[in-house]
């Protein structure tokens, strides 16, 4: 026998009841959910129920002739989000809070430095600290000693980051994210870019006096410029633009660049290390130096850290040396792997690691670095190329492949060779007016050197990997 439904009662002679109510012609009757039980309405002459979910109650909705229920929807917990932020405000706060994060480490430093002289003070230390901020943009700071303009790329890196990340900041603000648009891109490194150069202007006046003197239009020029190129790279990246670019370029040019950056980045690394170990072996003479200066500890430990400050300087000019070009450290002097010719210099700790001699014996190897640094660039684009073509189930070409490891070689020398010009400078006037290597010297040799390199090492993998 067929079990009776609990909620539809029967009569005894075993005819079911009719429905509780009438309604327009239709009847209709509640229906039960959960432990809640809902109540008839009458829409026209359609039949329909309300139903409760939760503590959330439906409004009927009708759809055709047949009986329907307006679902509940979730309802949201966020808050809802305002309009975009004008770019010239999200600019203005963005690059003010990216030149305040880059200051402050400097003032500290300097203060630290300054405890070596009596007569140091916070205000000092604050303008001092200001005007090793702006030298570190590569803005010339006037002295009664001379011109010095030998500017720390430690600290240009660190300003640089900041300054990328406040172009990510307001990319997004504006609502540009993802939105693969150049121009957004663009419009943005501009207005940073303005804005910066309005805060070196300012710094500059602020840091003049009668035995300090900075240009402030030149500080306005240089800081527009960084700040406009650091903030593209954010930009860039933010809005999705770089691919849309990178997409837009041929393939062998695409790769060819990639390889070059990879190059210039392995032989930085390796003059990294060779400065390193050159310091290391000279650390006897280092900690005299240091010693000499008679600042305590607190002192010493500023004068460390302001050497810190121009450690990527020393690893370029390693690398201009390992290309053969080499640096100066003075006028008419000349550093490199077959001449060291130097006179006087000033007790820095950096130029303990100076080599005494041309290299000879196993020193030689060393001139076969950069080479090998772009065989190693070739082999990675060959790997990937490779990878590539094997995912595609194309065939490698030859032409393709050695076109981009030709073009890796000038992409190094543009790289190297303006890594080595933002690497010099004057400190004061005398014999130190010439402090640095000659950017194109560096730059051909490193495109000569480098485009061999790579294209050695990706035909020697495409040969012995058999494809």
């Amino acid at each position: 026998m067929a079990a009776s439904t609990p909620d539809q009662p029967s009569r005894a002679d075993g005819a079911e009841e009719p429905f509780p109510a009438d309604l327009g012609g239709r009847q209709t009757e509640p229906i039960d959910v959960g432990n809640r039980r809902t109540e008839p309405i009458d829409v026209g002459n359609r039949r329909t129920e309300r139903i409760d979910v939760g503590n959330r109650t439906t409004e009927p909705i009708d759809v055709g002739n047949r009986p329907t229920v307006r679902l509940p929807t979730q309802r949201s917990g966020g808050v809802r989000r305002g309009g975009r932020a004008p770019i010239v405000v999200a600019a203005a706060v963005a690059t003010l809070w990216a030149a305040l994060v880059s200051y402050l480490p400097v003032a500290v430093v300097m203060g630290l430095a300054q405890l070596a002289e009596d007569a140091a003070t916070w205000t000092g230390a604050a303008r001092v600290g200001l005007a090793a901020w702006l030298l570190g943009h590569g803005v010339p700071l006037e002295t009664g000693a001379g011109s010095l303009g030998l500017a720390p790329m430690a600290l240009a890196a660190l300003a640089a980051w900041r300054v990328s990340r406040a172009g990510v900041h307001v990319s997004r603000a504006i609502g540009a994210r993802n939105h693969g648009s150049p121009r957004q891109a663009l419009t943005v490194a501009v207005v940073i870019g303005c804005a910066y150069g309005l805060i070196g202007a300012l710094a500059a006046l602020a840091v003049t006096t009668d035995s300090l003197a900075v240009s402030p239009l030149r500080a306005a020029a240089n800081l527009a410029v960084f700040g406009a190129l650091a903030a593209l790279v954010g930009a860039l990246r933010t809005t999705g633009a770089l691919r849309v670019v990178a997409r837009r370029l041929p393939a062998p040019l695409r790769h060819g660049i990639r390889t070059g950056v990879v190059a210039a980045l392995l032989l930085l690394g390796a003059g990294a290390g060779a400065a390193g170990l050159a310091v290391a072996t000279g650390g006897g003479d280092a900690s005299s130096m240091i010693q000499a200066y008679r600042a305590g500890v607190t002192g010493q430990a500023g004068i460390t850290l302001v050497s810190v400050a121009y450690a990527p300087n020393v690893a370029v000019w390693a690398s201009a040396y390992l290309l053969g070009p080499g640096f100066a450290v003075g006028a008419d002097t000349v550093v490199r792997t077959t001449e060291v010719t130097v006179g006087a210099l000033p007790a820095i700790p950096l130029i303990a690691g100076l080599p005494h001699g041309p290299v000879g014996g196993f020193g030689a190897a060393l001139l076969t670095v950069p080479v090998f640094a772009g065989m190693a660039a070739g082999w990675l684009l060959a790997r990937r190329r490779l990878r590539s073509a094997a995912r595609d189930r194309t065939p490698l070409s030859w032409k393709g492949l050695l076109g981009a490891a030709a073009i890796g070689g000038p992409v190094a020398g543009l790289v190297l060779g303006a890594a080595a010009t933002v690497s010099g400078g004057p400190v004061g006037g005398g014999r130190l007016v010439e402090v640095g290597p000659v950017g194109w010297q560096v730059a051909v040799v490193a495109t000569v050197v480098v485009a061999v390199g790579t294209v050695v090492g990706a035909a020697a993998t495409r040969v012995f990997t058999g494809n």
